[in-house]
């Protein structure tokens, strides 16, 4: 079984896709980790070589073909990026067949575990005053209104809202036994 997640930034993808692999025994992948891996440069960095996010997007899916391709491929957990259902990604996904899950939590508790990174892909302490708090809140908001359209791709959707990491994996491993029909899947 393949399992493909997808979400806004810091819903849990890494985290839970992490622990979901563990609990089906098969390799886990970042996909943005192993983006910059293959390009020996950090996401923010790869970015400023490219005129539009579509064409990054394109370039990028080859790492998730090549990904898919290997024989480790067949049965994984790869976390996508937000934008993982759109453009060369979505070409790459359709293709190669997977089930697709969609993690999703309120804007308050995805604040919470905001992560700021540097240039170079570095975690940055950040403590967020109160009107960074209200800013960062619209910010995902509207993140979670622009990737709605993509997401309505997915085959599964999974609130995690209130679940520790330990519990929405298993969250996620439960709705993904529910999904599979007689013979579809193995889980």
């Amino acid at each position: 079984m393949r399992v493909f997640l997808s979400g806004v930034s810091c819903v849990g993808k890494t985290t839970i896709g992490s622990k979901l692999a563990g609990l089906l025994g098969c390799l886990f992948y970042d996909l943005d980790r192993e983006i910059e891996v293959f390009f020996g440069v950090s996401i923010e960095r790869l970015q400023s070589r490219f005129l539009t996010m579509h064409s990054l997007r394109d370039e990028a899916a080859k790492v998730l073909a090549r990904l898919l391709a290997a024989p480790e491929g067949q049965k994984c957990v790869v976390a996508l990026p937000p934008s993982g259902l759109m453009g060369g990604y979505w070409r790459v996904v359709k293709k190669q067949g997977g089930t697709i899950v969609v993690l999703t939590d309120t804007p308050e508790n995805i604040l919470q575990r905001i992560t700021f990174y540097d240039i170079d892909s570095h975690p940055v302490r950040k403590w967020l005053t109160p009107q960074e708090k209200v800013l960062h809140l619209r910010e995902i908001r509207k993140d979670i209104t622009y990737f709605r359209k993509s997401y309505e791709k997915a085959d599964l959707r999974v609130d995690i809202s209130g679940c520790d990491p330990d519990r929405a994996a298993v969250k996620l491993y439960t709705a993904l036994r529910g999904s599979c029909g007689e013979g579809q899947c193995e889980v």
